[in-house]
């Protein structure tokens, strides 16, 4: 890697053309991505995205004039100082706040590498140009603003916050509560089955414990092989599967670890009061995000949170 002091002004030019042909693309990717589910942040990196073309092209003619025809090829990489960038664009479904602070940051840093590079220019048209654009950067900030104004009008905001809900429920609240259902539930049958037969909290404990870290590996691996999220738009598998798998191994490790305690009596009078407790936060989840009827949404946990629990009771107890 080069230090940026090291560089001629042939190649900041060349740098700077780079990094402006990189936003420009990137921009062109937000775009992309955003069109089907928040078009009107779309419309707003479009316009940012036809600012970075008219200072590349700006660029370009500048460094024809002085350099020739042939760029030379001088990356972000290739030099320090220069912030990486997660390719958060790849990221289908795009995340829309975390592209905007993104796109604020690419910004900054602009203003600053134009304004370093324009104070170590010795050559006059140079340095007027990259002072020029080291303002331009900073009213780029103002910029977003007017075309968020023009595009983003009431009606546009309430719409693309209904579709970030969406995308939420899809990509975490729903691989989270199909997690937290099963783990909760079908962990109650063999951990009281166990707690039943045996009358030992350790046991149970063991039971228990194996029950809620094997049902959450392989939760995590049916969701995340389910499907890939490019058409379902349900976001990244990995990340599907490690929030249902996570809340999967909570569900059964909650009323699990009451065993911890030695006497088995107080154990499982614990133990079930935490059931309880975990049926009701299932049901306010499902009310809260999904929409189901308090009542309803009571009734279904609650009664098959109670077969469950009955089915490891009998066996158990037999």
């Amino acid at each position: 890697m080069r230090n940026f002091d090291s560089l001629s002004e042939r190649e900041v030019l060349a740098l700077a053309i780079t990094l402006e042909e990189e936003h420009e693309r990137v921009y062109s990717d937000y775009v992309d991505g955003l069109r089907k589910d928040f078009p009107a942040s779309a419309a707003v990196f479009q316009g940012m995205q036809e600012e970075e073309s008219v200072h590349r092209r700006r660029l370009i003619e500048l460094y024809r004039k002085k350099f020739g025809e042939h760029i030379p090829l001088v990356r972000r990489q290739d030099v320090r100082g220069l912030i990486h960038q997660e390719p958060i664009w790849l990221q289908q479904p795009l995340d829309l706040d975390k592209i905007r602070h993104a796109s604020s940051t690419a910004e900054a840093e602009m203003h600053r590498f134009y304004l370093t590079s324009a104070q170590r220019s010795q050559d006059a048209s140079i340095r007027q140009l990259l002072n020029d654009l080291a303002q331009e950067e900073v009213s780029h900030e103002h910029r977003a603003e007017d075309l968020t104004a023009k595009n983003l009008d009431q009606s546009a905001m309430q719409q693309e916050a209904e579709a970030n809900r969406r995308l939420f429920l899809l990509q975490v609240v729903q691989p989270g509560l199909a997690g937290l259902m099963d783990g909760s539930v079908s962990t109650l049958a063999p951990l009281f089955a166990a707690a039943f037969a045996t009358h030992s909290s350790w046991d149970a404990l063991a039971v228990g414990l194996a029950a809620s870290l094997g049902a959450g590996i392989s939760m995590g691996f049916a969701e995340a092989l389910s499907d890939d999220g490019a058409l379902t738009g349900r976001g990244h598998p990995l990340l599907r599967g490690l929030v249902c798998g996570i809340m999967t191994t909570l569900g059964g490790i909650g009323h699990t670890l009451p065993f911890l305690i030695h006497d088995f009596k107080t154990a499982m009078i614990v133990a079930i009061c935490v059931v309880l407790v975990e049926l009701g936060v299932i049901a306010t989840i499902r009310h809260k995000y999904m929409g189901t009827a308090p009542l309803t949404a009571t009734f279904q946990v609650v009664i098959g949170g109670l077969l469950v629990f009955a089915t490891g009771v009998l066996i158990g107890s037999s």
